[in-house]
């Protein structure tokens, strides 16, 4: 029972956040009159029409930003550097563009010659 619930709700939180635009429009449409009447900035001047779409506008560029925001900050936080020091050991480092000094050390290739593979021929 309690997991059935647990997933309900993760299934709502993950619905919640990709459709926060129709939450913001049922919001508005609920809201019309009072919007309209209260928080529009043209409610001084009727001859525009506006009738709260310029409030609803605004939510909608703030929903937009914060949803930008938040994607900024998991891309940062995704964000890894990795580091193969002298001791042959591979670090990583979870910074944001940091400058990390790589001594130059030349790398000494294998001098084996291998042959070059080629396909059986067909006789």
């Amino acid at each position: 029972m309690l997991q059935r619930i647990t997933a309900y709700l993760l299934i709502v939180a993950l619905v919640s956040a990709n459709f926060s635009r129709f939450f913001i429009y049922a919001g508005f449409e609920l809201n019309r009159n009072y919007i309209a009447t209260k928080l529009c900035e043209n409610r001084n001047k009727p001859q525009l029409h506006c009738n709260g779409k310029c409030y609803f506008m605004k939510k909608l560029k703030q929903a937009e930003e914060n949803k930008s925001t938040e994607e900024r900050q998991a891309q940062k936080n995704l964000f890894q550097e990795a580091f193969y020091n002298q001791a042959n050991k591979v670090t990583f480092y979870n910074v944001l563009l940091s400058v990390i000094k790589v001594p130059n050390h030349r790398i000494a290739l294998p001098q084996q010659i291998r042959d070059i593979y080629q396909p059986p021929r067909l006789a």
